[in-house]
């Protein structure tokens, strides 16, 4: 019994981690709101999403030249734009370092994602909205399959979030998805979070550092009394 469950939990696991998207916004955010965004989609998807290319042709429009200069005149600086393939189909993918999180919403690359990052209290509050606009082109039937995501890996500790899918996964990854069906009828997908305004990385550095100092304190002091009990030893023996 004890091992058909754990075959049974095994393979959700790695069903889970086998999870792909057709359609996908994946951010790397920092605290002072830069950051790094990945967007992967088959070419219809990104003519249907963000208007490249052609509907009567997007395999052969939303081509990875014409992303490179959607992303451009976004103002973010593309790292990497390739075209590869999967079982069969192709798909685009543009890899780009954008300044300032809240300034790429409704820009030429993102006319479908609303975004934000404020200060509040001592914590960061990240809000948005992923839809598609309206009056874009519609796309043929055969790439209306799968889901679509928007994934954000957070760089500090999360106290809540807004109906992630798999709540906080490891490395403080938060993921909103839904039917690209549905997403290209118009729903909209909201996201939300609330973390530390200080990263992971600050917090461990100063946890270190404290530690580094306090060990040096204490070394110091036993060195101190090691001295003391050398001199009143000295003096004992006079």
């Amino acid at each position: 019994m004890l091992s058909r469950l754990a075959v049974a939990l095994l393979l959700v696991g790695s069903l889970h981690g086998c999870l792909t998207y057709e359609y996908e916004h994946e951010f790397w955010l920092r605290v002072d709101g830069s950051g790094t965004v990945n967007v992967t989609g088959r070419p219809a998807l990104w003519t249907a999403f963000k208007g490249l290319g052609s509907s009567e042709g997007p395999d052969g429009t939303a081509t990875r030249r014409a992303a490179r200069e959607l992303f451009e005149r976004s103002g973010l600086r593309v790292k990497r734009v390739t075209l590869t393939r999967r079982r069969g189909q192709p798909y685009l993918f543009v890899s780009a370092d954008f300044p300032d999180v809240n300034h790429i919403s409704y820009t030429p690359a993102f006319p479908d994602l609303r975004v934000s990052l404020v200060r509040e209290g001592g914590r960061l509050r990240l809000e948005g909205s992923w839809q598609r606009p309206l009056h874009l082109p519609e796309i043929g039937d055969r790439d209306r399959d799968g889901l679509m995501a928007v994934r954000f890996h957070l760089p500090s500790k999360v106290y809540t979030h807004q109906n992630a899918a798999d709540g906080v996964e490891r490395g403080n990854i938060l993921s909103w998805r839904q039917e690209v069906s549905a997403a290209l009828a118009g729903s909209r997908l909201e996201f939300g979070a609330v973390m530390d305004e200080r990263s992971i990385l600050f917090s461990t550095v100063r946890l270190f550092a404290g530690a580094v100092v306090l060990a040096a304190l204490l070394l110091a002091m036993a060195f101190w009394a090691a001295i003391r009990r050398g001199r009143r030893d000295l003096e004992h023996s006079d």
